[in-house]
């Protein structure tokens, strides 16, 4: 069988999709990199071809569906939860997207496959400033606070510096354990204010640890 041109120029444009999301992902050190994207991109896009010379009726959407779904079971497995927070879910999109952009290119749509690919690039790469300067604006942090005993106005006073600082707070967790009070609280706001906490609770002798 002879090889068509058209579909080799959609495998390569489909790798070099890939390949740039890959670059993005690899600079940043995430857990789907390089190599990972450009499978992605590239195993979509075969599907999508495979699912049209198939043929018969309704295939397509088929195949389509099942890419879907593979793609969710990769996506889930970047995904890590803690007690407190959950990461990776960025990468999952990337990865999302980027089956996106290769079942684009296996329809021969190239144009908007490619202009998708730069759009996810602006987003990633220019929008993390725009980020930041929200960090700066409204910042969170966790401090767990190991209290020398289990006196809850302990607690209220530190709640109490908080709102002095002109921050806010929330409680996220309290235990005892071993006759001490453990607390895991969320506080927000800018981020200098926060980061001058450290000072104030290292100066209060009702907390031992945080």
């Amino acid at each position: 069988m002879a090889i068509d041109s058209t579909e080799v120029i959609t495998v390569l444009i489909s790798i070099l999709c890939g390949s740039l999301l890959g670059i993005e992902r690899e600079y940043h050190n995430k857990s789907a990199g390089f190599r990972t994207m450009i499978l992605i991109c590239l195993g979509s896009t075969l599907f999508t071809m495979v699912s049209q010379k198939m043929g018969g009726s309704g295939s397509d959407d088929r195949v389509a569906a099942n890419i879907i779904t593979g793609i969710g079971f990769i996506g889930a497995g970047v995904i890590f939860k803690n007690n407190f927070s959950v990461t990776g879910l960025t990468t999952a999109s990337v990865i999302w997207i980027s089956a996106a952009v290769g079942m684009m290119i296996g329809i021969k749509e190239y144009q908007i496959g490619m202009l998708i690919t730069v759009f996810v690039l602006v987003i990633l790469s220019l929008f993390v400033y725009v980020e930041t300067i929200i960090d700066i604006i409204n910042h969170k942090r966790l401090f767990t606070l190991v209290f020398h005993d289990t006196d809850i106005s302990n607690l209220e006073m530190v709640e109490k510096m908080i709102v002095s600082k002109k921050l806010k707070s929330r409680r996220k967790q309290v235990s005892k354990r071993d006759a001490r009070l453990i607390v895991t609280l969320e506080v927000y706001g800018n981020k200098k204010r926060i980061k001058r906490i450290n000072e104030v609770l290292l100066s209060i002798r009702e907390i031992i640890q945080f």
